[in-house]
Parts: structure tokens; C-alpha cells; sequence
């Protein structure tokens, strides 16, 4: 009788140590790792605030938020660290989209799915098995800005351009797109100046004041690759008593908004936080899951002026 007990707590053991392999935690619990860029980024807590809302009714499933503080070398012994604790799914908003091979390669190595959110690093290369990015065309941004701009100008003037980091994919695609549609577009505009304002609205402010003296009367329009920086631009154009200065920004952040209904900035393009950070859970839930799906989930642009802003203003 004792053998026949001891050989069933064996088989019930060993079906417990099959159940945490195949993703639960002490307690049940699955645990997802989620490395942002950096708290402090606006628009990133916004698309962590909707990853977190899409698990809030899943009570067997428990997040832990990492901070990499715009650190890639941080980033990268996070994830390890999560690895470490038994994570069973990551989700990472790379701090630099050329340097995550290190994690991609942990996340294989640990054979669990790993998904990226709101930056690509793979550009237009091909997505590893088990690996996910759910976020937007960055380029498409850049293209609905400078079109509109151009109409706003009528397709004539100059305009500076506000860059995020430069090892972002989000700011070299934007650039590209407002540069590619003038060219293709607005063969009489030209770009004055284009310089990083590392996203921060201080330094789109400051890039502005430095402009508005060197350029006088031919800065026209400002595109920031994001609104914190046309909202700095902003700003600067305001101190400095200008009022013909076109601004666009991106991301759709509330005090953008407001500065669309105000009438002190443009335009601004939605980058859907909703869809990325809700996106990024299901990607990440479905590969726990088994489900089957697509390796990159595009989430659209939309171009919000006077024309629409009630429609995106809650």
C-alpha cells in the first residue's frame, strides 16, 4: 500500500513539475515580463497602462514591469534577470532597435515568446519563430505629416524637423517619411534644419528658439517625429511671438489634443496606444495559449486636425 502511495505522489509530482514547464508559477500564477525604454516616456506609459488593463481580468496570470532607464546594456540583464525568475513570456520596447539581438537570442534560448512592442527591431527583415511585434508603419507617420503640412503651406516654404533618438527606428522612419513626401510631393519646400530633440519636450523647445534666430521669417512649419517636442516647439514659438509657424507632432498625448483644439498646433498623427499595449498582451497571452498567430501585427495611423479632433478627444 505504501509503494502504490509513494508511486502516485511521484506521478503527481511529477505532473506538477510538466504543469510550471508549460508556463504557471508558484501558486498558479504565469508570469510576463514587461521592460519599457523608460517610465518616464509619456506615450510608453500609456501603451504599459493598456498592456496591464489587458491582463486585469486574468487572475492566473501575475506582471512584473522592468525600467530600462533608455539603458540598453540595463535592458538586456533585465530580461535575463526575468528569464531568471521564471518568466514565461517577455514583452520589450527596445531602448535602441539595433541592439536587441542579445535578447532575442535569451528569450530562444529560454524558449518562450517574446514580443516587441511600438519599435521594430527587425526593420524589413524576417521575424524569428515565436517572436512578435504588434506596433505601427513608423514611415506612414512621417508621410500623413508632411502632407498635411504641404497643403497647410501651400507646397511652398521651409520647415525644420524635430527627431527623436537616433537609434530609434521610429525617428529615422518618420524623417524619412516627411522628407520622402516632400520630395515626391513639395518639390518647394525645403527642410531648413533637422536635429534630435531625444523626444523631450525641453529640447524641442530649445532646438525651436535656436531656429526661430537663425531662420527669421523662412521657418514656415515644424514637424516633430513626437508631440512632446512640437509641444516644446510650441513653446518657443509663442515667447517668441510667432503665430505663422505651422506644428505637427505625433503620438496623440492629451496636451496635444488640447493644442489641436486650441489651434497652436496643427495636427498631430495617433499613434494607437490602445492597440499597441492591448496588442502586445494578446500576443503575448496567444503564445502562452498556443494559438496560432501573424509574427507582426500592424496597428494603423490616423492623422488628427480640426477637422476630427472631437472624435479623439476622451
Amino acid at each position: 500500500m505504501k509503494k502504490f502511495a509513494g508511486l502516485i505522489l511521484m506521478v503527481l509530482l511529477a505532473a506538477g513539475v510538466l504543469f510550471v514547464a508549460g508556463g504557471c508559477q508558484k501558486g498558479g500564477k504565469v508570469l510576463v515580463g514587461y521592460v519599457c525604454n523608460n517610465f518616464n516616456d509619456t506615450f510608453q506609459g500609456y501603451i504599459m497602462d493598456e498592456f496591464k488593463a489587458y491582463f486585469a481580468d486574468k487572475p492566473n496570470y501575475t506582471l512584473d514591469l522592468q525600467d530600462a532607464q533608455e539603458d540598453v546594456v540595463k535592458q538586456q540583464d533585465l530580461v535575463n534577470n526575468l528569464i531568471a525568475k521564471g518568466a514565461k513570456a517577455l514583452v520589450v520596447v527596445p531602448v535602441n532597435t539595433s541592439a536587441m539581438a542579445p535578447i532575442t537570442k535569451a528569450a530562444q534560448d529560454a524558449k518562450i515568446p517574446l514580443v516587441y512592442v511600438n519599435r521594430n527591431p527587425f526593420g524589413e527583415g524576417a521575424v524569428p519563430a515565436n517572436i512578435f511585434y504588434v506596433g505601427s508603419q513608423e514611415i506612414v507617420a512621417g508621410q500623413l505629416q508632411m502632407e498635411a503640412m504641404g497643403k497647410l503651406l501651400n507646397g511652398a516654404g521651409g520647415v525644420c524637423i524635430l527627431m527623436g533618438r537616433l537609434d530609434n527606428e521610429g525617428a529615422v522612419l518618420r524623417t524619412q517619411g516627411n522628407e520622402d513626401t516632400i520630395k515626391a510631393q513639395f518639390p518647394n519646400i525645403r527642410v531648413l534644419a533637422k536635429e534630435t530633440g531625444n523626444w523631450q519636450r525641453d529640447q524641442g523647445m530649445s532646438l525651436t528658439e535656436n531656429w526661430i534666430t537663425t531662420y527669421g521669417s523662412s521657418l514656415k512649419g515644424i514637424l516633430g517625429n513626437n508631440d512632446e517636442m512640437a509641444l516644446g516647439a510650441i513653446e518657443a514659438l509663442k515667447t517668441a511671438g510667432r503665430t505663422d509657424v505651422v506644428v505637427m507632432g505625433v503620438d496623440r498625448i492629451p496636451d496635444a489634443i488640447t493644442a489641436v483644439q486650441n489651434g497652436s498646433m496643427a495636427a498631430t498623427v495617433l499613434q494607437d496606444a490602445v492597440g499597441q499595449g492591448r496588442g502586445a498582451g494578446e500576443a503575448a497571452y496567444k503564445a502562452l495559449q498556443g494559438q496560432s498567430q501573424p509574427s507582426i501585427t500592424w496597428v494603423p495611423f490616423v492623422l488628427i486636425d480640426k477637422s476630427n479632433v472631437a472624435q479623439y478627444s476622451n
